[in-house]
């Protein structure tokens, strides 16, 4: 380094080495502004590749997911529609032993608890009521009455009689 200063020392000469000094440093800062700008530019472009070649794979991956759903749709649908016909056309029949067959009895249950259930319209849950004690249904006064009345007492005898 000391030697570069001696020989520009020598050939520029001494009034106008702080100017080319000045100029060289100010180039030497553009330079390195410019570089900087490359790579920053370089690195982007990498990143920008990599994020494209992600998303390719997710489309790719979506792309296959999607085959997938529909291949089961319609295996599920042409079983469903031998099944409804009654053709069974060699095909598979599906058995789950998890599921019971449908009875008359079974049905009335679940209609029955679903009609229990849809008029119980309030944020408590049932098994909560049932723990508690709480009515699940609640009578006027009067109805109370009407229905613990004893028999001898359910006479047709008037209130002004």
């Amino acid at each position: 380094m000391a030697l570069i200063g001696v020989v520009a020392l020598v050939v520029i000469g001494p009034e106008k080495l702080p100017r080319v000094a000045r100029m060289a440093g100010t180039l030497f800062g553009r330079a390195q502004r410019y570089i900087n700008q490359v790579k920053s530019e370089v690195s982007r472009e990498i990143e920008l590749d990599e994020l494209r070649k992600m998303q390719k794979d997710v489309e790719e991956a979506a792309a296959s997911a999607g085959q997938a759903v529909s291949d089961t749709v319609s295996e599920l649908d042409r079983d469903f529609n031998g099944a409804w016909h009654g053709d069974d056309g060699g095909e598979r029949t599906i058995h789950n032993p998890l599921i019971a067959p449908a009875t008359v009895d079974g049905i009335a249950l679940k209609s029955k608890d679903f009609r229990r259930k849809r008029l119980a319209r309030t944020a408590m849950p049932t098994w909560y009521k049932h723990q508690t004690g709480q009515r699940a249904r609640v009578i006027s006064g009067a109805a109370r009455v009407a229905r613990f009345r004893p028999a001898s007492a359910k006479s047709a005898s008037s209130f002004f009689s």
